[in-house]
């Protein structure tokens, strides 16, 4: 019996627009725990969705040894639908119910599959999840449809289970019940996260970057130990092949230097007409021949050393991270940055979210509203905003604010990066804005890409960029800022944030994120 596996060979995929996302990918997955990590826009989800046969390879071929389950970013569901039909077992379900009531055939009773409603419930029990299969989708909070769909990825007990960033949109709860589960599993599991915590659990790292594909074994700080060494190696090696390129610049100066000093000579004793005219000629053509040579020697040695600089200067590009630095927002510590007074929350008055809320936050306070799924996190974030109004009571902001969501909200999908940065920056010359875009890594041609054909962690990239990036406000109200993004850019955004001098109201699941914010304050929901 062959061993599960999967086998990717020369894989590439192009985006119907003619844009190479993988190009020559050549991967093997066993049965282990391996997690797939790089920058937004690498690839990371396209290689987990050919694998799962959702896209067809535009060029090589991948084979699988095994059962796969797949469980994806984003839950769709119908207004009636049921656990058990998001799982694909409503009928098996049914069936089951029959035969209890006495009222299925002997052809039914062959059919039906007797220990499916122990594994839902062991499934549910697994995640976390403390409801049944005729559970409505639509009673569920985003992060309980979370659970409910890895649960019934992992129903058949597949060989290789595919995780899409399992704990995006889930509370503390729901992302220690994944964790449980990745530390508990002893199949095959392909893995796109950014959540350390989820990484730390891994036997090996994948990691794609512009260069292709590189295996680490171990886990998420393994890997940066590694990861660290390289860019000392790839500094090292740039810095030696600059030093080449102008060496060989300083050699082709000093050769050209010499050729015109001989040229010079050899025309002196032609002009003094003691060189019979042929000997002139033929010196003048061995010069000339003599000087092509050289310089040819010289353009060679000096693409030469240009083209291991460059190479040199992509794998340092690679390897370096964003750098977010911030500009002060001259808040004082005394100053009134926000005011609720006796508000209530939510969308209906008749059923509030939350009632007679008071909050006053002075000076650069860094304070995280926490709590489980459905709480009224995002509602309360988008009061104080200002984007939802009130049901009661009074909300003063004196000072300039910016918010970003997990969508990136704030940002025009029809128009580029560049563009949008435009329109909310108008003080901004082209310079100064590709200048900071380049800073969120959106160089060139990259910075005019339009915002609605870009992946969910380039997008919030962008977003951050628009946000953070030319005179911050005193107030950042920030809503999962770090779903979506890459591992790279989460600890950029922190390093940012840690000099940051205004005050932060931040939703966030992320702990590891909240501790290198500095929070100052919690406020508990629910």
């Amino acid at each position: 019996m062959l061993m599960p596996a999967i086998s990717c060979s020369n894989l590439g995929w192009t985006t119907p627009d003619g844009q190479s996302v993988l190009s020559g990918l050549d991967l093997r997955f066993q049965s282990e725990r391996t997690a797939l990590v790089g920058r937004n826009g690498v690839g990371k989800t396209t290689l987990l969705r050919l694998i799962a046969g959702d896209l067809t390879p535009s060029s090589g071929s991948i084979t699988v040894q095994g059962r796969l389950a797949s469980l994806r970013q984003a839950v769709q569901f119908g207004a009636d639908e049921r656990i058990a039909d998001l799982w694909g077992v409503a009928d098996a379900i049914a069936l089951l119910r029959l035969a209890e009531s006495g009222d299925a055939s002997a052809e039914q009773l062959a059919d039906a599959d007797w220990t499916l409603e122990s594994r839902i419930d062991a499934a549910l029990k697994r995640v976390g999840l403390d409801v049944g299969p005729d559970t409505r989708l639509c009673t569920l909070s985003g992060g309980q449809r979370t659970r409910a769909a890895l649960a019934g990825a992992i129903l058949e007990a597949p060989d290789f289970l595919l995780l899409d960033e399992p704990t995006n949109n889930l509370d503390r709860a729901g992302r220690a019940a994944v964790a449980e589960l990745v530390d508990g599993w002893r199949a095959g599991l392909i893995l796109v996260s950014h959540d350390r915590e989820l990484l730390e659990r891994v036997d090996a790292i994948v990691e794609l970057t512009g260069l292709g594909a590189q295996r680490y074994g171990g886990n998420w700080s393994h890997y940066r130990e590694r990861k660290a060494v390289e860019l000392t190696a790839a500094a090292h090696d740039l810095d030696i092949a600059e030093r080449q390129v102008k060496q060989a610049a300083r050699k082709a100066q000093i050769a050209t230097e010499r050729q015109q000093r001989r040229d010079a000579v050899g025309a002196r004793k032609g002009a003094r007409g003691d060189m019979p005219r042929i000997l002139i000629g033929a010196r003048k053509n061995q010069a000339e021949v003599s000087s092509a040579a050289g310089r040819h020697v010289a353009e060679r040695l000096r693409a030469e050393a240009e083209d291991q600089a460059q190479a040199a200067r992509s794998r340092v590009e690679i390897l370096e991270p964003i750098r977010i630095t911030l500009p002060s927002t001259g808040l004082a510590p005394d100053r009134i940055v926000l005011r609720l007074t006796d508000v209530s929350v939510g969308h209906d008055p008749a059923t509030p979210l939350l009632e007679h809320v008071e909050l006053l936050v002075e000076g650069p306070e860094r304070i995280a509203i926490t709590g489980p799924n459905g709480s009224g996190k995002t509602s309360l974030l988008a009061t104080m905003a200002g984007t939802l109004l009130p049901l009661a009571g009074r909300i003063d902001r004196p000072v300039r604010h910016a918010v970003l969501d997990q969508t990136a909200a704030l940002l025009d999908p029809a128009l580029s990066i560049a563009d949008n940065l435009a329109r909310l920056h108008p003080e901004l010359d082209e310079n100064g804005r590709r200048a900071l875009l380049a800073h969120f890594r959106f160089r060139g041609d990259a910075a005019l890409q339009r915002v609605g054909s870009l992946s969910g962690g380039q997008m919030l990239r962008a977003g951050l960029a628009c946000v953070l990036g030319s005179a911050p406000p005193p107030l950042l109200i920030l809503d999962e800022p770090t779903n979506h993004l890459d591992l790279e850019a989460i600890e950029a955004v922190e390093a940012g944030l840690r000099g940051y001098d205004g005050a932060l109201l931040v939703v966030s699941h992320d702990e590891r994120f909240l501790d290198a914010i500095g929070i100052t304050r919690r406020i508990a929901l629910g």
